[in-house]
């Protein structure tokens, strides 16, 4: 039982699981919940003291702080990746250590204004990038040598669910520290 609350915690909106190719109707939900997160995110955070900011979702999980900052951090990369994955072929995605950089001083710290600017712009060229592409380019594949074969549409479908994910960390975290979330 104790796994499942673990688990639960871990995943408050379930495990991602890409489903099949999308149509176009399902890309413009995708792309719009990409687009909602910088505005999401400022709206969890607003009105949160510094010490809330190093609030945690669960025993051994990130802060508040970590969470924005990573989203920030992850966002960057599955936007490069993005641009790759439709621009070259055979793109191969190169990983990075999650957990190492929300450990860096500018990932820990509890101002996460600059991680807000940053979604802010960078959600909003990647966001004009979706919207532009054909269902072809939707369908360029990419490796991702942890995930495996991926495509410009199931790398969408993962990142429309991570904004939602991490979220719903930010909510859990706010509930622990006696702040709910607005």
């Amino acid at each position: 039982m104790a796994d499942a609350a673990v688990d639960a915690a871990r995943y408050p909106v379930g495990r991602f699981k890409a489903g099949p190719r999308g149509s176009a109707a399902d890309r413009a939900v995708w792309i719009g919940q990409i687009a909602e997160t910088p505005q999401v995110m400022a709206r969890l955070v607003d009105g949160l003291t510094p010490a809330d900011m190093l609030s945690r979702y669960r025993d051994g999980g990130w802060t508040i702080a970590q969470v924005v900052h990573h989203v920030a951090d992850s966002h960057m990369n599955a936007y490069i990746r993005t641009r790759f994955a439709v621009a070259e072929s055979n793109f191969t995605v190169k990983p990075y250590d999650e957990q190492r950089w929300s450990e860096f001083p500018d990932a820990t710290d509890a101002d996460v204004s600059p991680s807000l600017l940053i979604l802010r712009g960078l959600h909003t060229r990647w966001v004009t990038l979706l919207r532009s592409l054909t269902a072809d380019e939707f369908a360029r594949e990419l490796l991702h040598p942890e995930r495996g074969p991926m495509t410009v549409d199931s790398l969408v479908q993962l990142y429309a669910w991570h904004g939602r994910h991490h979220a719903a960390h930010i909510d859990l975290a706010r509930t622990r520290a006696g702040t709910p979330g607005r």
